[in-house]
């Protein structure tokens, strides 16, 4: 049985059903109120989770669930057998950002975390993950006390390092579908700057592809008075970043998406010593893998060429980390999930998302073979929920998302921060009802 065929109640049974369930989540709120801001002023970097997993194992147990720590490194399963039917699996991610907080709020994080190259930096909850703990807790809570309005399994996932692009695989390689009992469906949601009362769907491609590219490039150091004995890094570094920029406007038709990013540039140590080398870090996005390996070879192009007309004494090195694919909805589900958010909530609060050039490694769970578990690939279904007050979102300029996304506090800047209550009470009833979607009601079996 498929899981389109085990979805049998209507939109409208599964959205009264939601509405049950979710009676006293209100109620609720000062307890997940207090454990967001909890999560909020506790960020940790990625694969190093462990209070938040202790947190939630914690959470998970009191509820009732068998729970499994440690799942590829720091993630945490809890499972909840409830009777014959359906595998649903809910996903949230953990860590935190290497940023210096910059919202202001009584509750704002000062933690410093460490780096693997050991040095020291500040961190906070940047992306919302802190937010995506909170909602799933809560959830996991719901349905474990409403245990009689819903038959089946619900297998909760706290996924470490979804910053690096490595956590899901972590698990997968751990023995996430192998140990545990393999999902019918995979579920999972992202808070971005849209009003905290609104929903965004897309039932295809709803988030691209990326891959981080390192161009290592070398030179001849020397003392800074005397370039001209030297062939400098710094200076073939900076020439081919803007030639970099070219790949894009030049190489790539108008319509073709594409977004390539230098997320930074290290070279020496001093002011008065022209370096040996340069390293270079860029982030790449695209829509597809063919458009991926064109930019690619592009760059290592450029590279060589650049390396060969400053005298370099040898080519660069070009490699390749932490490539996530494409998050692709499956059509059938994310419309039959859209379709019960918009009957809980009403249409004035969803909203149709073009493809977002953001990535998540949620999308490895939807393939087989290569991460340790064998046959058809797992169905899956991602969405994005609001974080911003209503005020705040219709105050910036523009009519969409992405026009006003330039007037507001943005994931991975250090200003953005989701306005707690609001959120949390949307985030809940969208993961919530998402999973009553797919977990049937005793008489629907």
């Amino acid at each position: 049985m498929t899981i389109q065929s085990s979805a049998k109640e209507s939109i409208e049974v599964v959205s009264r059903r939601a509405v049950r369930v979710l009676a006293d989540l209100e109620d609720r709120l000062p307890d997940l109120n207090e454990l967001y801001i909890d999560l909020h002023r506790h960020p940790e970097l990625s694969m190093q989770e462990h209070r938040t997993a202790e947190i939630f194992s914690r959470r998970l147990r009191n509820a009732g669930y068998e729970v499994t720590e440690g799942v590829g490194h720091t993630g945490v399963v809890g499972l909840l057998d409830n009777g014959v039917g359906p595998v649903v699996m809910l996903r949230g991610d953990m860590d935190a950002l290497p940023i210096k907080e910059r919202t202001g709020l009584d509750y704002a994080s000062t933690a410093i975390g460490t780096l693997p190259d050991g040095s020291s930096v500040p961190i906070m909850h940047a992306c919302g993950h802190d937010m995506h703990m909170a909602c799933l807790i809560a959830t996991a809570e719901i349905l474990s006390k409403e245990r009689e309005a819903w038959r089946g399994t619900a297998f909760i996932c706290a996924q470490p390092a979804e910053e690096t692009g490595r956590g899901a695989e972590a698990m997968l390689r751990d023995g996430l579908f192998t140990k545990f009992p393999r999902p019918d469906i995979c579920l999972g949601q992202h808070v971005l700057p849209l009003a905290s009362d609104m929903l965004g769907h897309n039932s295809r491609i709803i988030m691209v592809a990326s891959i981080n590219i390192d161009v290592r490039l070398f030179g001849r150091g020397g003392h800074g008075s005397s370039p001209q004995v030297t062939i400098d890094p710094v200076v073939m570094a900076s020439s081919l970043i803007m030639k970099l920029q070219t790949i894009r406007s030049r190489e790539l038709a108008g319509d073709v998406p594409a977004v390539i990013t230098i997320g930074f540039v290290n070279a020496g140590v001093k002011h008065n010593i022209i370096p040996e080398e340069a390293h270079i870090g860029i982030n790449l996005r695209t829509q597809s893998t063919i458009i991926q390996q064109q930019i690619i070879d592009s760059i290592r192009r450029m590279a060589e060429a650049e390396a060969q007309a400053f005298r370099a004494p040898k080519p660069p090195e070009i490699t390749t980390s932490d490539s996530v694919p494409l998050t692709s909805n499956n059509e059938l589900i994310d419309q039959r999930i859209s379709a019960v958010h918009t009957a809980l909530l009403g249409p004035e609060h969803i909203v149709e998302l073009p493809t977002l050039m953001f990535s998540e490694d949620f999308s490895q769970f939807g393939l087989p073979g290569r991460h340790h578990y064998e046959g058809e690939p797992i169905p899956y279904c991602y969405w994005i929920f609001g974080g911003h007050s209503q005020e705040l979102y219709n105050a910036a300029p523009g009519q969409t998302l992405m026009a006003k996304m330039s007037y507001l506090p943005s994931n991975h800047q250090p200003t953005f921060a989701p306005v707690p209550e609001s959120t949390l009470l949307t985030g809940v009833r969208s993961l919530t009802s998402a999973a009553l979607a797919y977990l049937p009601a005793v008489d629907a079996l």
